[in-house]
Order: C-alpha cells, then sequence, then structure tokens
C-alpha cells in the first residue's frame, strides 16, 4: 500500500483513552486516531480529542522503540512505533505487501511476547459496585439459586397463590402461567437428575400474553421469576432489528440473561426473557422490500426461542473480543456460548387490532340470533377466540406464533379492581407514597371512600393500573411539598381530599398554625445557634421580631431559613464592625430590625462609630 493518511473513527461508546508517557500518565478524551501507514505499519501518529466517555487504554510496550497499543470499543486495536527501523527503511523500496495481512501478523507476533498490559476499568466500578467483596456473596447467591432450580417442587396452587398476593384479578391468566411454568421447571429438574433426559423430544411452553396496557402482565412475570429465584431480563421488541442491520440484535437478550446471573452461565440457561410490545414486530399486509424490524425480527427470535447456540461475545463487542485472546493466549478458556433450550420466552402485547380480525371471522361465521349471542363481548373474550389463523393475518409469521404454544388473555381491570389494587396488593403504589411521607416523620392514611374516589379517576384514565399514580401524584403534589415543612405528624386522605386537594390542604395547614409557630420559633432558634457558630455573635430575637419573621414567611413562601438568610445576610460583616469599635458580641433582634435590617444596621455602625459606646436599635 502506498503512503497514505488512514483515520479510525470511533463508535459513540468510545472517546477517551489513557497514554503512558514513561512515569507520566495522562487521561485524554479521545475522538479520532490517525496514522501515516508504510507496509501495513503506521507511523506519525496524531490523536483527537473529544468528550469523555468510555475508557480505553494507550499503553507503551516493552521493546528497544516506544511502541504503542491503542485499545478501545468498538475501535479496531491499532498498534504502531514512533518511527521505521533500519530494516524497515531498507525495506521501503520492496514492493509493499497486503496491509491487513500485514497487519493481523503483527498484532499476533505481538501478543505472542506478553509484554502487553492494560490499564482498563474494572468491571461495574463504573456503575458503583465494588470491585470485589461482594463476588462471593453473588456467587452464593447464584448457588443458591441453581438448588432451587435443582429442587423446584412447586405446585400451580402454589404460584397461583403467591401471584394472589401481589396481582389483582386474572385469575384464568395466574392458572395457565403456573401450569405452564411448573412445566417447563419440572422438565429442567429432571434433565438435571437425569442428563439422558436432555436428549429426548421436549417442546418449550413459551407463553403469549395478551391484553390492554397497565393490566399486569409484566407485574405477573416479575412475581414469577422472584418466586422461583431464576435471572429475569425484561426488553421492548420495537428496539430491535434484524442482524446486521442498525438497531439491536436479539441475541443481545441472551447476553442480558447472562450479565443479570452475574455471568453465572449455568443459572442464566434457566432464566425467563421477556419481551413486551410483541404486536409492534408483526409485518405490514402491504409493505414491500425486506422487513428488517417486523419479519427479520421474528425469524430471529424463533431461533432462540427453539434451541441455538448464542455467542457470549457479540460482534460489535471488540473488547470483549480482545479481552478473550489474551485469555487464550494465556492458557485461560471460557465457554464461548450458552444454549437455548432451557430458557423460557414470554412474549406480551396489547393487539388493539388483532379483536376486529375474530369481530371479522365470527360475524362470517355466525348469523342471526347466533351473531347477536357476541354483542356484549369484552375485548378479553373476543382475544380468547383468536386462532392461529387469526396471529398469521395480523402479521405474524407461522414458525414464529407456533412456538408460542401458550396462549394468555389478561382481562381489562374496572374501579372496583382498582380499588382492591390501591387497598389489597402487597405491591400496591400507596405503600410507596405512605413511606415518601414517612420519611419526614409523617403518617398517612386512606379512607375507604378516598379509596374508591380514587380507583373511579384511575378507571377514567383507561391505563389500568397505571392511572392510580397519576391519580395519586395530582392529589398527593402540594402535601408532599408544604407537609414536611409544617408540624403535621399525620393526616388522612378523605374523598373531598381527592375532589379538591388545594382545599383540603389549606383547611390542614390552618388546623395546625398553632403547632406551626412552634416550628417556626425552632428554626429562628437553628439560624441563631449556626449565626453564632459563624460569627460567635449571639442574636435573641424579641417575640414581636418573631411574628415578624412568620409573618414574612407566610407571605413570601419561603421557609423560615431562607427568610433569615435573607434579611441577615449583611449582618455578618456589619455586627462585626460593631463588635470592633464596642467589643459588644451579643445583639437584641428587634421588629424594626426584621422589617427594615438594612437602615436598622446602617444606624447601629453609624452610632458605633461616632459614640463608641454601645449601640441600641430602635
Amino acid at each position: 500500500m502506498p503512503e497514505s493518511l488512514r483515520s479510525i473513527l470511533l463508535g459513540p461508546q468510545t472517546s477517551s483513552c489513557c497514554i503512558a508517557d514513561g512515569p507520566h500518565v495522562h487521561d485524554l478524551p479521545l475522538l479520532r486516531l490517525s496514522c501515516t501507514f508504510r507496509n501495513g505499519r503506521a507511523y506519525s501518529n496524531c490523536i483527537t480529542t473529544a468528550r469523555a466517555g468510555l475508557r480505553g487504554a494507550l499503553l507503551p510496550l516493552t521493546g528497544r522503540r516506544p511502541e504503542l497499543m491503542y485499545l478501545a470499543r468498538p475501535c479496531v486495536l491499532t498498534t504502531y512505533s514512533s518511527g521505521p527501523s533500519e530494516s524497515e527503511a531498507m525495506s521501503d523500496s520492496k514492493q509493499p505487501g497486503d496491509p491487513m495481512d500485514e497487519f493481523q501478523k503483527r498484532i499476533q507476533e505481538t501478543m505472542r511476547k506478553g509484554n502487553i498490559s492494560f490499564a482498563l476499568p474494572t468491571p461495574g466500578a463504573e456503575a458503583g459496585h465494588p470491585p470485589s467483596g461482594e463476588t462471593d456473596s453473588s456467587a452464593d447467591a447464584n448457588a443458591k439459586a441453581l438448588k432451587r432450580i435443582r429442587e423446584f417442587n412447586l405446585k400451580p396452587r402454589d404460584i397461583r397463590d403467591y401471584l394472589d398476593r401481589f396481582v389483582i384479578r386474572q385469575a384464568e391468566a395466574k392458572k395457565v402461567l403456573a401450569v405452564a411454568i411448573c412445566d417447563h421447571y419440572n422438565h429442567v429438574r429432571r434433565c438435571i437428575e437425569n442428563p439422558p433426559e436432555q436428549d429426548r423430544e421436549f417442546s418449550k411452553h413459551n407463553i403469549i400474553l395478551l391484553g390492554p396496557t397497565g393490566v399486569g402482565k409484566t407485574y405477573l412475570l416479575r412475581c414469577i421469576s422472584k418466586l422461583i429465584g431464576v435471572p429475569f431480563v425484561k426488553a421492548d421488541a420495537t428496539k430491535f432489528s434484524e442482524t446486521g442491520y442498525v438497531g439491536h440484535d436479539v441475541e443481545d437478550l441472551v447476553r442480558d440473561l447472562v450479565r443479570t446471573a452475574d455471568g453465572d452461565t449455568e443459572l442464566a440457561k434457566y432464566g425467563i426473557i421477556y419481551i413486551d410490545e410483541i404486536d409492534k414486530i408483526a409485518s405490514s399486509p402491504g409493505m414491500s422490500g425486506r422487513d428488517v424490524s417486523g419479519r427479520g425480527v421474528q425469524t430471529n427470535l424463533l431461533k432462540l426461542m427453539e434451541e441455538t447456540e448464542v455467542n457470549l461475545i457479540g460482534q460489535t463487542d471488540m473488547l470483549g473480543q480482545i479481552q478473550a485472546v489474551l485469555d487464550l493466549q494465556r492458557g485461560k478458556k471460557h465457554q464461548r456460548s450458552i444454549n437455548t433450550r432451557h430458557m423460557l420466552f414470554i412474549v406480551s402485547g396489547a393487539f388493539d387490532k388483532l379483536e376486529d380480525l375474530v369481530r371479522r371471522r365470527i360475524g362470517t361465521a355466525r348469523i342471526g340470533f347466533a351473531q347477536s349471542e357476541r354483542k356484549g363481548s369484552s375485548q378479553a373474550e373476543y382475544l380468547q377466540l383468536a386462532s392461529t389463523k387469526d396471529f398469521i393475518d395480523f402479521g405474524f409469521e407461522p414458525e414464529f406464533i407456533g412456538r408460542l404454544p401458550v396462549r394468555v388473555v389478561c382481562e381489562h381491570l374496572g374501579a372496583s379492581d382498582l380499588e382492591d389494587i390501591l387497598v389489597k396488593s402487597e405491591g400496591s403504589v400507596l405503600r410507596q407514597y405512605q413511606a415518601d411521607f414517612s420519611g419526614y416523620g409523617i403518617k398517612m392514611t386512606v379512607a375507604a371512600d378516598a379509596a374508591s374516589a380514587i380507583a373511579g379517576l384511575a378507571a377514567k384514565e383507561r391505563t389500568g393500573a397505571r392511572g392510580l399514580m397519576n391519580v395519586l401524584e395530582r392529589t398527593l403534589r402540594d402535601f408532599k411539598f408544604e407537609l414536611p415543612s409544617s408540624q403535621i405528624s399525620s393526616f388522612e386522605i378523605a374523598a373531598d381530599t381527592v375532589a379538591n386537594p388545594g382545599a383540603s390542604l389549606r383547611k390542614l395547614l390552618s388546623a395546625g398554625n398553632g403547632a406551626r409557630h412552634d416550628v417556626l420559633e425552632k428554626e429562628i432558634a437553628d439560624f441563631a445557634r449556626r449565626f453564632e457558630a459563624e460569627t460567635q455573635f449571639t442574636l435573641s430575637f424579641s417575640p414581636t421580631a418573631v411574628s415578624a419573621l412568620a409573618a414574612l414567611s407566610a407571605e413570601s413562601g419561603k421557609t423560615m431559613r431562607t427568610v433569615c438568610e435573607e434579611t441577615f445576610r449583611d449582618f455578618r460583616y456589619g455586627l462585626g464592625l460593631v463588635s470592633k469599635s464596642t467589643g459588644q458580641t451579643a445583639f437584641a433582634v428587634t421588629k424594626q430590625m426584621v422589617l427594615s435590617p438594612s437602615r436598622a444596621l446602617s444606624g447601629m455602625i453609624a452610632k458605633a462609630f461616632k459614640s463608641g459606646t454601645q449601640p441600641q436599635a430602635s
């Protein structure tokens, strides 16, 4: 290759490097590495810096010449030196060979020398996890989880009873899920106890959940995975695209499952993968060309759902690939892939238009009185009648929908169901709000009529259980802002509170005005103690001054701490001048000083300098 200037552009996740120059180490953000190539070797290097990001490494290698190595993800591993050696200079006149062949040979030669060192962050350190210490505990937790899987003895009723504690209604969905989960993990247990069992034909109980938003589809699966103790991964189907195109690869789900299991592939291969919004990847009937985010994703998913080997290192994970090569050079062997045979796949979606397909199919098949029988049917009833052909007409590939034999329909939640979620569910969002208030020492209770009112408003939102949080947020937003600064230690939400939160809050605050005055006095005393600690001057507030400060706090809506800081911000310097002239260290704060602090302070300073006696504020 003739001499030319090449630029290696880094990916969006790679933007910094560490340069070791003798005893000095420089941490620089990196965007571009430019090299002049000569016979496949790079010289005259130039580094362009940019924003900080993922840490890579640019380290010197031992040798006669100061060779450098650049390591970053997802960039190519690049080696280069500061200049050509004598032998290289003599070979310049020779015909250059293939630069990529020489480049690969150089990498292999450098790695064989074993003189490469990497300054990479400890995995998990940037995420706030300690590099060590928790390793043993996570290994113990994984061992316990594997033991639970090997000793799986739950019955469908056990799972149903556990789900009843958290999820309201959905009786049919709980029953179907409980049976499918028990069948799957009983098979896994038999395979572990009797390895030849794995060679027998077995069709997995992959599940498809249908139902509107907010009915508990995701919550059901989270509770099941928590009960069994297996790794659980949730993803949105809309972010995936066919392999080779821009977007996430479905195999990343399996790698995420391994990461969730702290790298324990033995535990990860029994995990649960949950994909939401699966109806969004249905192929459009009139679409022309390659459907990379619809049919292409379905094709890739059906391979995972059946059985396939997934590489633990992705194609774009250059850092992982380099680390694997280095471990291989050092004699370390790691598992390179994981099998999806025992992974349970669960998909879900709202399937709004599927109901129309079922209606048309039933409508053409029924006439007269038989047709009128379905007039009052709900959406859930129509979805329960959906056949495989309906799913194919909806836009799914026959092979894809065929690998989802267990079909579960979740029912719409009414106002009474939402009230039960608010009051009876162990995972109720109401307990979250009660915990928020308890952080300020305030106890919150909810009357029965208030729970009904909240559930009624949430039902109108038509977002299922998610509507409960919307209503609670609107109702309690001002309460969470005002009450922590008051002396109120408990309150109850009634139906009129839900109907008119502002009026109820004002009534609650006015009823606690007597106690509020005590709180303000305490905050003023706290300010006086802080002021004395900073300036060595003692402030004593008269009752009229306290009342004046309370009036300013109520009028401005600011806390007493803020009012005191703003009112007496010049007193630290001004009282220092007075003390220097008179030796005074104790000062009485009057109402006049609160209402006109600048004027009162100026009068005190003038009197102190004029008479040299203790000034008195009027």
